[in-house]
């Protein structure tokens, strides 16, 4: 690749970046939100505060408040760039909708509020329903995410930054086209589910949505380059 291409290349990712700057700084202020409200109630929370919990719902995590206030959004929000930064120089991140960049864009913060929420809330005891914690919460927002990643996946071309890189998605167009479409349905199907379960509170849920996402797809794709092979030879 010559320097002409290089400089063509950097010019293109630069323009992706440069056209979405006031989406980037205004994601990026809502992830270190919660950095601002753990100032402002900075006195009323306690030295060591409860940033993991059990299935249950109980605390069995503990951090200091510095971290949890300041360190807890500051990686959320280096995540955040780094995904931002990342997807726009992919060599193929043309084939990235806007749509697809935008929702990219958005985990991160939606992350950060939702933590802020869970953990701040059972710092500080608020008043909420006793099946209004942390784990309704995670529920919650693993289930949105995956819903819209289900309805964003059968959209998404060729790539190497979003979406399910493979060595048969990513050597197959067809392959990637094919896998998916049937990982979108799984995604949407288990965002609903995870929903449905911030009510539910079933234990087994999260481990199962976890497999299934990580292995059904990956096993799709890898009958499809096999069959193919087998019609080719």
């Amino acid at each position: 690749m010559n320097k002409k291409d290089i400089s063509n290349i950097d010019q293109r990712d630069q323009s992706m970046l440069r056209s979405h700057r006031i989406l980037i700084l205004i994601t990026s202020l809502i992830t270190l939100l919660p950095i601002l409200i753990g100032i402002l109630c900075w006195d009323r929370l306690p030295d060591t505060i409860a940033t993991h919990f059990a299935s249950d719902g109980t605390p069995n995590g503990f951090s200091s408040k510095t971290f949890t206030v300041v360190g807890i959004p500051a990686f959320i929000f280096a995540a955040h760039i780094l995904c931002a930064f990342c997807t726009a120089i992919d060599p193929k991140h043309k084939n990235i909708s806007l749509k697809m960049y935008r929702l990219v864009l958005m985990i991160c913060p939606v992350c950060s509020l939702v933590c802020c929420a869970g953990i701040y809330g059972y710092a500080l005891e608020l008043s909420m329903a006793d099946w209004l914690n942390s784990i309704f919460f995670m529920n919650l927002l693993l289930g949105i995410i995956l819903f819209l990643i289900g309805n964003y996946l059968p959209k998404c071309h060729q790539n190497y930054t979003v979406g399910i890189k493979l060595p048969w998605t990513l050597a197959n167009e067809d392959n990637w086209t094919c896998t998916h479409r049937f990982a979108g349905r799984l995604y949407a199907a288990a965002g609903i589910l995870c929903i449905l379960n911030a009510f539910l509170r079933l234990k087994w849920i999260l481990p199962a949505v976890t497999a299934v996402i990580l292995i059904l797809p990956a096993a799709y794709s890898l009958s499809l380059y096999l069959r193919n092979r087998k019609n080719i030879g």
